[in-house]
């Protein structure tokens, strides 16, 4: 049984994580990414900044989302106010994972065929 359906992006989700403050972001086709209240159903923010397709999303500490997108780059965003505060390159094709490592730094994966350590 489906509890909750989030509605708002314009095309496909790809990329989903779960917010340590009860939220859920979305990466879509559409090039953004959506931060719902699950209680409510409700979009509270809506993310751009990539050029591409949002293939990858992970949490990080102190409310800051990673995003990795076919536009080769991941972003950095802090979800309390909306804005990006980072973005590192690096990968030559499409940004298509991404991992908290427990020292803070950020792995990604690419379509490049290399995994990156970003600080």
């Amino acid at each position: 049984q489906c509890d909750l359906t989030l509605t708002g992006h314009n095309e496909g989700v790809i990329a989903l994580c779960y917010l340590a403050d009860g939220r859920v972001a979305s990466g879509s086709r559409d090039n953004t990414i959506k931060v719902w209240n699950i209680g409510t159903g409700q979009c509270d923010q809506t993310l751009t900044s990539h050029n591409e397709a949002v293939n990858a999303l992970c949490y990080l500490a102190y409310g800051r989302v990673a995003s990795g997108s076919g536009d080769k780059t991941i972003k950095i965003w802090n979800t309390e106010t909306g804005q990006c505060d980072l973005t590192l390159t690096g990968h030559n094709e499409g940004v298509i994972a991404l991992c908290y490592l427990a020292d803070g730094r950020v792995a990604s994966g690419s379509r490049d065929w290399y995994g990156s350590v970003f600080v």
